[in-house]
């Protein structure tokens, strides 16, 4: 199990089974597929139905923050890296905060957590 991350410029466009696929516009501005275990690992271990977001990221499917919630994301970020128990969780969060930080200062964009 693992949680890659992916920023969009909007709401990534897939591809529909009718649709050709030059029709697509690409969104993709940058991804992180390095920290994808050490993320969920700490993800599913955050407490559920609390004031934060990041809880609802599913680790089975894609959860897409817009630059409102990434903002209030940020907010939980101090609280992750108390949790950290090694580099590898620690790199991942780091990564994830700055996903956060360029989510919220791109008007329109979109951070898609991919999960497995």
């Amino acid at each position: 199990m693992g949680i890659d991350l992916e920023l969009h410029n909007g709401r990534p466009h897939r591809p529909e089974r009718h649709q050709k696929p030059e029709r697509q516009r690409p969104t993709l501005i940058r991804q992180s597929y390095e920290h994808g275990e050490a993320l969920a690992g700490l993800i599913s271990e955050l407490p559920v139905n609390t004031s934060g977001k990041l809880w609802m990221v599913d680790p089975y499917n894609d959860t897409l923050f817009n630059e409102q919630v990434a903002e209030a994301a940020l907010r939980e970020i101090p609280d992750l890296l108390s949790r950290c128990t090694d580099d590898a969780q620690t790199a991942a969060v780091r990564d994830l905060a700055a996903f956060l930080e360029a989510c919220a200062t791109t008007p329109g964009s979109c951070l898609v957590f991919v999960g497995d």
